[in-house]
């Protein structure tokens, strides 16, 4: 049971329970989700339950169990669970192959070609792309680790991001300016909120918008646009019955996601 866990945990690593109920104390409702206190679950030490309770208490038994078992750690362990080519390749999205066995290919977003490579584990997403020898993708922890040591943001920020209400992904930036594409679920409402350093054009590529700017509330459809000048306060909505989409073109000299002052929001963020 929870308790009986917690009560191991507790004797066993003080400082990891410690950490957990200081992270509980001040909490967010995200529709499913539970948002716990950041800064306190990062003074949390990164240590496994295994290590930490299971190896250490006197209550659990351990029994041999032959069922096959594989915990699809790995990229190289997908191969292995699912099925293969005639080439012995395992291929998910946009993906040609010539000459080419054993292969592991994923690609989200484009045209992945492979000619003459063997037992390669090739993964293409929005954010980065990998190609590593299937026999040494545990070792994929190290790219990790010199990402961070390099100060890059590939290992938290992603460029399609999930929200309550919908996504956006980031489909271009330079300096002073960055496009959007925005998914609203129907029956859905971004926050009330201004910016202090960028300003917004809105266009809807699909379905029916409801924008409130300023004091006025309308709608737009397919093929129109607004335009949110600095410091407007604004709120978007989709009254409809299918995913409202929309191109939003940020300028100006800061564009960063913090950038956003609530002032009213369904979902309880500030």
């Amino acid at each position: 049971k929870a308790d009986v866990y917690l009560n191991e945990l507790q004797k066993y690593a003080q400082d990891i329970y410690s950490s957990c109920v200081a992270s509980m104390q001040d909490t967010k409702a995200d529709l499913d989700f539970i948002r716990i206190d950041k800064d306190a679950f990062k003074q949390c030490r990164s240590e496994s339950i295994d290590y930490a309770v299971m190896e250490q208490t006197q209550d659990a038994v351990v029994v041999p169990l032959d069922a096959n078992w594989n915990d699809v750690g790995s990229w190289s362990a997908l191969w292995d669970i699912q099925n293969k080519d005639d080439q012995g390749n395992v291929i998910q999205g946009d993906v040609i192959t010539v000459k080419s066995q054993n292969n592991y290919v994923f690609s989200e977003s484009r045209l992945v070609s492979l000619l003459g490579v063997d037992n390669l584990v090739v993964i293409e997403t929005k954010d980065a792309i990998l190609v590593a020898d299937k026999s040494k993708v545990q070792d994929i922890k190290k790219i990790v680790e010199t990402i961070k040591e390099q100060g890059r943001t590939e290992h938290f920020c992603h460029r399609e991001v999930y929200r309550p209400w919908g996504k956006y992904d980031s489909i271009d930036h330079a300096e002073r300016y960055q496009v959007k594409r925005i998914t609203v679920k129907p029956g859905q409402k971004l926050s009330i909120q201004m910016h202090h350093h960028r300003s917004e054009h809105w266009i809807v590529v699909n379905g029916t918008a409801k924008i409130h700017k300023g004091k006025e509330s309308f709608l737009l459809t397919e093929n129109q646009s607004t335009y949110i000048p600095l410091g407007e306060i604004h709120a978007l909505e989709n009254p409809g019955k299918v995913p409202l989409e929309l191109i939003e073109v940020q300028s100006g000299s800061y564009l960063g996601e913090d950038d956003i002052v609530r002032f009213e929001d369904l979902y309880g963020r500030c």
